[in-house]
């Protein structure tokens, strides 16, 4: 889970340069955030996904509290 939320985090963080960049103007780099924020979405839904075929639910949403815990910290 610690996989998926980092990606979670880029995707997030490259949407929002996106959203800031289409604000300034800047559409060309704007689309190339929007890029890599799918590509990091991406990779934590295929990351999210396999996880899902090898673990139980309930120790994935556990593993997950922990990971957001510790990112409150």
């Amino acid at each position: 889970m610690d996989e998926v939320v980092r990606q979670l985090r880029l995707a997030i963080h490259d949407a929002q340069v996106a959203f800031d960049c289409i604000g300034l103007g800047a559409v060309e780099r704007a689309h190339d955030a929007m890029i890599t924020a799918k590509a990091a979405l991406d990779a934590a839904e295929t990351v999210l996904h396999h996880d899902l075929e090898r673990f139980p639910l309930t120790e994935l949403a556990g593993e997950g509290a922990k990971v957001m815990a510790a990112i409150a910290d």
